[in-house]
């Protein structure tokens, strides 16, 4: 493929406009989506790699990157051996390198949220996973991620617990904030804790975090009501969702659009600053509408859309039928660290190597095939 005039191109390709984002300037619209690297240390710390590897996107041309997903308390949030976490004081300044980096080259960074509830796989402060009920998660542990075997049986959460929980997503976006991150993401999506209160088949309580899906959404909203009020106004808080899991990819919410709309609505009234559809980027309702844009509708939030926004026909499509603001890419950006750059120019993107996630999806394995 000829180059092409980065000036020329960039009026052409809408990825590559600059815009005001949930109070965030971002020089185009083009996110890293948030993705587990396993890779900080033992005791939840942020390292100089992953320093280097987020700063890598920022200078690649990514406007935002969203970091993967960051444990919040130190009960039964962590889901992952060498996930990072921002818990107390230390945790939170082995991320500065990271926000230093990413302003340095001119993008915005926000601090993803999760707790693992019944798919934890690795927990040093816990030796058994909690969730809404006790039922067993579909599918086995992720090897990527250093699991192995069929999940455990969650314990049921008390609801001292989920206060816990719900205020260690609160600390931790203070953390988060006075660290210097531009905004939080709350991962209430691919089959985590919030997203474990929403589906019926692993909440089976009766009480009032359970029933009708009012019920099962309040912990989404009693969690972005909390995060909310303790990172103040000014400081952009997201939510992230999905319908399929990372144990049950093909789960849709049974209440189909009422649902979905609820889903939105409620993240929305809460006080969500901007709503991150996951793996739902260029999934096309039959009347042509997509759950970004029915999001974007009944809502008046902006939205991150993903899901194959690697590939430049649809990443224009969903933009310019306004399905989405801002389009957050996972492997393809795995690929390209420095795909706006390589849209701008009009040069080839690299295709995803899965080799790169094996045997383990960290950041010296990565580097390991690099070399290879």
């Amino acid at each position: 493929m000829p180059a092409m005039h980065p000036a020329r191109h960039h009026a052409a390709h809408p990825a590559l406009n600059a815009c005001r984002f949930a109070g965030m300037e971002l020089c185009n619209r083009y996110a890293v989506a948030p993705m587990t690297r396993v890779s900080a240390t033992e005791d939840g710390r942020a390292t100089p790699d992953m320093a280097a590897y987020y700063t890598a996107y920022a200078e690649g041309g990514f406007g935002l990157l969203i970091t993967e997903g960051t444990y919040t308390d130190r009960a039964f949030s962590q889901g992952y051996l060498h996930q990072p976490g921002v818990t107390d004081e230390a945790q939170a300044a082995a991320w500065r390198p990271v926000v230093e980096g990413a302003h340095a080259a001119g993008a915005r960074v926000v601090l993803q949220l999760m707790h693992a509830g019944a798919v934890s796989q690795g927990n040093r402060f816990r030796d058994r996973a909690a969730g809404p009920s006790a039922v067993r998660p579909l599918g086995e542990q992720l090897a990527k991620y250093r699991g192995d075997g069929p999940w455990p049986v969650p314990m049921e959460m008390a609801r001292r617990q989920i206060t816990e929980a719900v205020d260690g997503f609160a600390a931790a976006a203070v953390r988060a904030r006075d660290v210097g991150f531009d905004g939080v993401e709350i991962h209430a999506a691919n089959g985590y804790l919030l997203d474990q209160f929403l589906t019926p088949y692993t909440n089976l309580r009766t009480d009032e975090y359970g029933g009708g899906v009012e019920e099962r959404l309040r912990l989404v909203r009693e969690v972005t009501g909390a995060v909310r009020d303790a990172a103040g106004p000014g400081f952009p808080v997201g939510v992230r969702l999905s319908q399929g899991k990372i144990n049950d990819p093909a789960w849709r919410w049974p209440g189909g659009v009422a649902e979905a709309e609820a889903v939105f609505t409620t993240a929305a009234a809460a006080g969500a600053d901007y709503l991150h559809l996951a793996g739902s980027g260029r999934d096309w309702f039959p009347e042509g509408r997509t759950l970004p844009a029915l999001a974007r509708s009944v809502t008046g939030l902006p939205v991150i859309a993903n899901g194959g926004l690697h590939q430049e026909a649809v990443a224009r499509r969903v933009l310019d039928e306004g399905h989405a603001d801002v389009l957050a890419v996972g492997t393809g950006a795995l690929a390209n660290p420095d795909l706006p750059r390589r849209v701008a120019a009009g040069t080839v993107r690299a295709a995803f190597d899965p080799q790169l996630l094996e045997p383990l999806a960290t950041l010296d394995n990565a580097r390991a095939h690099a070399h290879a």
